[in-house]
């Protein structure tokens, strides 16, 4: 357990930084300069990331709640959504992008949300509640900047996205779940 909370206090720290302290990153950026700012940034936010990895198989699973079995299908139903958005955040952006105005944090709080609906062990109830409280906190504080969204772009663009989401789906649910957590989505 303590893998994982030391993980998800460095990754989330990174990311507030970036959030929540604008004029501190600004000057760290002129200080340090665009490229080795970004360097330890990625570094500190992979460190982070790595041992929310190395510490979920070993954290606590022990139940906090047990989700009705329904429930798992509606995450299944969910996470087409957030894979359609995270392909919508780093594409060329078309209406679908400009309309949900950011599509990273969009589709971090579905997965969220969605995990928490039918995962209800201690060390989900802790990934997923954190991922869920910072897309909020971080798109309270985007809003709060003012920060510019994308304008629309062509429908084709949106086609694109769509599919390459479905198919970033696909991959998830037949291959790449067990491999990334451990959890088989056929049981």
């Amino acid at each position: 357990m303590t893998l994982l909370l030391a993980g998800l206090v460095i990754f989330f720290a990174a990311h507030y930084f970036t959030a929540l302290a604008r004029g501190s990153r600004d000057g760290l950026v002129q200080r340090l300069g665009a490229g080795p700012y970004k360097g330890v940034y990625s570094l500190i936010a992979l460190v982070g990331f790595a041992l929310i990895i190395a510490g979920w198989r070993s954290a606590d699973a022990s139940l906090l709640y047990a989700p009705p079995a329904f429930l798992r299908h509606a995450t299944l139903g969910l996470m087409p959504f957030a894979t359609i958005l995270i392909v919508a955040a780093y594409a060329p952006a078309g209406r679908i992008a400009a309309a949900v105005k950011h599509p990273m944090l969009a589709a971090v709080k579905i997965w969220a949300f969605a995990h928490l609906l039918s995962n209800g062990e201690v060390r989900s109830v802790l990934l997923f509640g954190a991922f869920l409280v910072f897309a909020v906190i971080d798109r309270i504080a985007v809003k709060r900047r003012g920060e510019e969204t994308r304008p629309a772009g062509p429908v084709m663009n949106d086609v694109i996205v769509v599919v390459a989401g479905l198919v970033l789906y696909v991959v998830i649910y037949l291959w790449a779940h067990p491999w990334i957590s451990g959890v088989p989505l056929f049981y």
